[in-house]
């Protein structure tokens, strides 16, 4: 299996100009080949659109020796790879236009926007240094007695803000994970609270962008105050890109927790089937929802099941878990996302609406498997009399090991 470890670099001004260096290259590679692919295109009159990286690459050192002498100074791999990466990006394009999905067409990269590039070669970690080709040995801020354990196969180096973090991919053996033996947590994601379970903890959500809002717009209008190109501009728009990695950091943190606690401590782990592309739609309430990170959330939860031996089931996306009676069955035609207590018209339960959906999601998921003791799940899966609530930042044993 191949797996990445992320870590962040501590460069000195030397390391640190080369690594800028690199991303300028690998942008300014890729930005060539998308202008030569669109030139191809428009030669031949729609036809024969189609490159490859190899090709691409092998004109690009053709024209270096006379053309871009600069790019002898980084590693060839900077460049190559971004390429590669050009050719990926239309192969989604048009592998999406045939499946009839909306895969934006390649777009060319700015400087200082998502600055990255990618090394193969000879990599590896020493004491607290890693050795990157072209740049050398650059110190981790992280000490680990071991960073990885496999073959390493690439290095990708990222810029957030005014910190740069390498990711490595490894190969590595892992052995076969045994089944968990523990109960069944039906999850039902939220946006007043991030998740609830089917035993009744709700874990609180932190709203990692929604209590920053005020400070976002203050920075906002002071970039927007400054005169472009000026250092008092570059100095307001690094403050902006920090606020936007301490969100990111928040959100991501608090989902691997979260993902990592059920992956570890359930046999069955059962989830719905959002879309949530069409919820993103509602006017009022997108902000909040990709706030909450759904999609980060089932991507985190369908590999860990894999590491840690739990099975991860997802209900149809047209499952009525919120209007569904937990008790009797009984299903409501209409039911508001106002009314937050659920309230049977037909046993006269009350309780909580996400509750209750997590509830319904557990019952779904023995729906699909028999029951070999032939007994009711409703009646066994009743919430507890004491709900507990579970905030991210104040758990300390939820180790999320990435």
């Amino acid at each position: 299996m191949n797996k990445a470890y992320r870590y962040e670099l501590d460069p000195n001004n030397r390391q640190r100009s080369s690594l800028h260096q690199h991303a300028g290259v690998a942008r300014f590679a890729y930005n060539w080949g998308l202008e030569q692919r669109i030139q191809l295109f428009k030669a031949n009159h729609g036809r024969n659109r189609f490159t490859d990286a190899i090709k691409q690459h092998k004109l690009l050192n053709s024209l270096k020796t006379s053309q871009f002498p600069w790019m002898y100074e980084v590693s060839k791999c900077a460049p190559q790879e971004a390429l590669r990466d050009l050719h990926r990006a239309f192969q989604n394009f048009y592998r999406g236009g045939k499946k009839r999905r909306k895969i934006g067409f390649p777009r060319f990269k700015r400087k200082g926007v998502r600055d990255s590039f990618r090394f193969t070669g000879t990599i590896r970690f020493e004491d607290r240094k890693i050795q990157l080709p072209r740049v050398g040995k650059v110190r981790l801020k992280e000490k680990r007695d071991v960073y990885c354990a496999g073959r390493i196969l690439s290095a990708t180096v990222r810029r957030r803000a005014d910190r740069w973090f390498v990711s490595v991919t490894v190969e590595e053996e892992i052995p076969d994970s045994f089944p968990i033996s523990g109960q069944i947590a039906g999850v039902d994601l939220g946006i007043k609270v991030l998740a609830t379970l089917s035993d009744g903890t709700v874990f609180a959500n932190p709203q990692a962008l929604g209590r920053r809002l005020r400070k976002q717009r203050q920075l906002h209008r002071s970039l927007s105050r400054k005169k472009k190109g000026s250092r008092n501009r570059e100095k307001a728009r690094m403050q902006l890109a920090k606020m936007y990695l301490r969100v990111f950091n928040i959100r991501q943190d608090t989902l691997h927790k979260l993902t990592t606690y059920l992956a570890k401590s359930h046999s069955k782990v059962v989830i719905e089937d959002l879309c949530v592309s069409r919820m993103l739609k509602n006017r009022k309430l997108s902000r909040a929802i990709a706030d909450v990170g759904f999609y980060e959330f089932r991507k985190q939860l369908e590999y860990k099941c894999q590491w840690y031996g739990s099975q991860l089931v997802v209900a149809p996306r047209r499952y009525p878990s919120s209007k569904r009676c937990s008790r009797c069955g009984y299903k409501k035609r209409d039911l508001s996302l106002s009314k937050r207590e659920y309230v049977c018209d037909q046993c006269g339960l009350k309780i909580d609406r996400d509750l209750n959906a997590a509830l319904n999601l557990v019952a779904a998921s023995w729906s699909e498997t028999e029951n070999a003791c032939g007994e009711d799940v409703r009646l066994e899966a009743n919430p507890p009399g004491v709900v507990k609530q579970i905030s991210m930042k104040q758990e300390p044993n939820l180790n999320h090991g990435l």
